[in-house]
């Protein structure tokens, strides 16, 4: 099985879950048998996967053009990208961005929808895999060029990640992907009920896979964490935005102070919720309790798992959640949002409403107070984990390829 993958980021130059979740399902397809083309916007030469064919539409500094042996390869030159795409915007006209977007990430996400149909005509393939909204134009560009079939897969929608308030442009480009997707995957039947309801979608064409997670031998010796000497530590860690609930996590933070003082909360992460946070929390009189990390990568996130005694997540609307797995496989208790897919699939953690803010204080300070409730959620926990592998997810991505081949030539004989 021949796949042409396209996705925002890959490992190591990822902004979240989306990257990591990418990164976990092409080696679990390599080792289900999958030859996959991974197709990036930009791609820097330093990025190696032995499991994935990595390729960039635009050829930056260090890369070379497609058809010569590299490691990363590309299509065009920076000056070729942009000159081809220049005219071709326009009629597109400007958007008003939210702050979630970048200023000129519209733009970006047209003009790599626009190299996906050069790219489907040169390779070799049997099928194309889109991930999330910025690939959709290009998973159905290349749709076009080739005749062959598309999976789009959900891993959020404009719901989840704006509260309710979606932009009308990436909604509309949203819908269009699950239009013209032969099958659609969602991560979680959170998201498959978010989809039905909110994009007309019928149920049966929607393909639940949950994610899974990477383990790795990471060791930190514990004089590392010099903090836990005096304070226990609570950890947030994703991005500071509104879909995350990092100010459910401040309102519960302030309410636990006022019941043990020697608690130290961090907030792992970058976002455009970042300055409320950290001037609430001046506000709030705790800044000194409150410690703000920036972004994390590589081995400083199983570091910060490690140092903490609670992972929180209190998203508002999450479709999966890998970080909570990432945590439990740190030996770290978790507790949750209900409002979550990874709530659908793991047993051995807290779970709460992300706006009842007395239950997130009650079950926090449970946890950090009695030493049994917390040994027995992380030996419990660090178990259950254990089933989370790549290759279950991989094999139901591989099941919804074979229906979508099995149909495409069913309608050609038809």
């Amino acid at each position: 099985m021949k796949v042409l993958m396209f996705g925002w980021e890959f490992p190591p130059f990822n902004s979240g879950g989306l990257g990591t979740a990418c990164f976990g399902l092409t080696r679990g397809l390599h080792n289900q048998g999958a030859d996959v083309t991974f197709v990036l916007p930009v791609a820097n030469p330093s990025m190696k996967a032995d499991f994935v064919r990595l390729v960039s539409a635009e050829v930056s500094k260090g890369m070379k053009k497609i058809g010569v042996n590299s490691i990363i390869q590309g299509y065009m030159t920076s000056e070729e990208y942009n000159s081809e795409y220049s005219q071709s915007v326009l009629k597109y006209g400007k958007s008003k961005n939210k702050s979630i977007y970048g200023k000129n990430l519209f733009e970006e996400v047209r003009r790599y929808a626009l190299k996906a149909g050069l790219i489907a005509e040169h390779e070799d393939f049997d099928v194309i895999h889109a991930h999330d909204w910025m690939t959709y134009e290009a998973g159905i560009n290349a749709k076009k060029a080739s005749g062959k079939p598309l999976v789009i897969h959900v891993h959020a929608t404009e719901f989840d990640r704006t509260g309710d308030n979606p932009n009308q442009y990436v909604y509309s480009i949203e819908k269009q992907g699950m239009r013209e997707a032969d099958e659609i995957i969602a991560v979680s039947n959170l998201t498959k009920n978010k989809i039905v309801e909110h994009y007309g979608v019928p149920p049966e064409k929607i393909n639940v896979v949950h994610n899974a997670v990477d383990f790795n031998d990471n060791k930190f010796e514990e004089e590392t964490f010099k903090i836990k000497e005096t304070d226990k530590i609570v950890l947030f860690l994703g991005r500071i935005t509104i879909q995350k609930g990092p100010d459910y996590f401040l309102y519960a933070a302030k309410k636990a102070l006022e019941i043990d003082p020697n608690i130290k909360f961090i907030v792992a992460g970058s976002g455009d919720m970042e300055r409320f946070m950290i001037e609430k929390a001046a506000e709030f009189g705790i800044a000194d309790k409150v410690l703000f990390t920036g972004f994390l990568r590589g081995k400083d996130i199983d570091k910060a798992y490690q140092m903490a005694d609670l992972y929180v997540m209190p998203s508002v609307s999450e479709p999966f959640g890998i970080t909570p797995l990432e945590a439990m496989r740190n030996n770290t208790p978790v507790l949750i949002s209900k409002q979550s897919g990874v709530s659908e699939v793991i047993n051995h953690c807290l779970k709460v409403d992300f706006w009842d803010i007395d239950q997130i204080v009650n079950k926090m300070i449970g946890v950090l107070k009695y030493r049994e409730l917390s040994d027995t959620l992380k030996h419990h926990g660090s178990l259950e984990v254990k089933k989370f592998d790549w290759n279950d997810p991989a094999k139901k991505c591989m099941d919804v390829y074979k229906k979508m081949m099995n149909k495409n030539i069913g309608d050609r004989i038809g």
